[in-house]
């Protein structure tokens, strides 16, 4: 009997998508056959509004009992690169290729399977439409499934470590090794070395980060989705809200005023006599 290639996900991507929406749908995927075994679908977590996201594998063993991404031994890894490389945790997307666990019993214990190319072009629409809700200014490949999930399947993770592309999905697309790898390295000296590696890797994502960040401030504007205020692309979108407006004007010039002062020490001292010295003008007239 011939081998029917899994359906894949698109058909159970809600029509109108939002990040409640999906986590929600995501739980009655059946585009391939991990949901049969898995405890539940893992959908990415962090702020709609982040400029980074990282993408990994699938999730792990502690991620499917739990139901959130990143919080097993790689996860806690991740958090503590990322506090050393200066890089707010709360402010970045997790998510992972596959989001459901793929895994082989050895007794009582679950170890880790790598998913399969079908699995992986299964999963990509859930991927594909929490890129889109986020619209990063920067993609972090954590590992060669996650890279070639977005490459391809030819894209070689020892080879273009480290080097930004630009891609459809966001301006800055790279990839670095995932977590789980430096875990596996033989030894403590071994472990030290692959870490401060990967730290290093997070720093040049950080530097790209306020670059990029920067000049999309110009061009996003606040909206709401699911009852939260999240900024999105200009050209994208419109906002109607007073309030969302009254946001937007705010964070440019609080932007702005950084920037100049950044440049020029004297430049908010200056910026804040001018504005009094008009408010004295105002209230003599007045």
């Amino acid at each position: 009997m011939p081998y029917i290639e899994p359906p894949g996900a698109a058909e159970f991507i809600p029509e109108h998508a939002t990040p409640g929406g999906l986590r929600k749908a995501v739980q009655s995927c059946r585009g391939c056959d991990l949901y049969a075994h898995a405890t539940q679908a893992v959908f990415g977590e962090g702020p709609s509004s982040a400029e980074i996201v990282f993408i990994g594998e699938q999730p792990g063993d502690e991620e499917d009992r739990q139901g959130h991404p990143f919080v097993g031994p790689s996860g806690k890894l991740l958090d503590r690169a990322l506090a050393d490389a200066g890089i707010d945790r709360s402010l970045v997307y997790v998510t992972n290729a596959v989001k459901h666990f793929k895994f082989e019993e050895r007794g009582k214990r679950r170890l880790h399977k790598k998913p399969g190319g079908l699995e992986i072009r299964a999963c990509r629409p859930w991927l594909e439409a929490e890129i889109n809700l986020i619209q990063p200014s920067i993609i972090v490949c954590l590992g060669a499934t996650a890279a070639q999930s977005i490459f391809g399947g030819t894209y070689r993770l020892t080879k273009e470590r480290g080097q930004f592309v630009r891609n459809s999905w966001a301006p800055h697309v790279t990839s670095t090794v995932h977590p789980s790898a430096i875990l596996r390295a033989p030894d403590e000296q071994q472990r030290h070395i692959e870490y401060q590696k990967f730290v290093a890797d997070l720093r040049k994502y950080t530097a790209c980060g306020r670059d990029s960040a920067n000049r999309a401030l110009l061009f996003r504007i606040p909206e709401f989705r699911d009852n939260t205020c999240v900024y999105g692309p200009l050209r994208a979108r419109k906002s109607s809200s007073a309030f969302n407006c009254r946001a937007a004007f705010s964070r440019f010039w609080v932007f702005w005023i950084k920037k100049k002062s950044r440049a020029r020490p004297g430049y908010l001292r200056g910026l804040l006599g001018h504005f009094a010295n008009h408010a004295l003008v105002v209230v003599i007239v007045l």
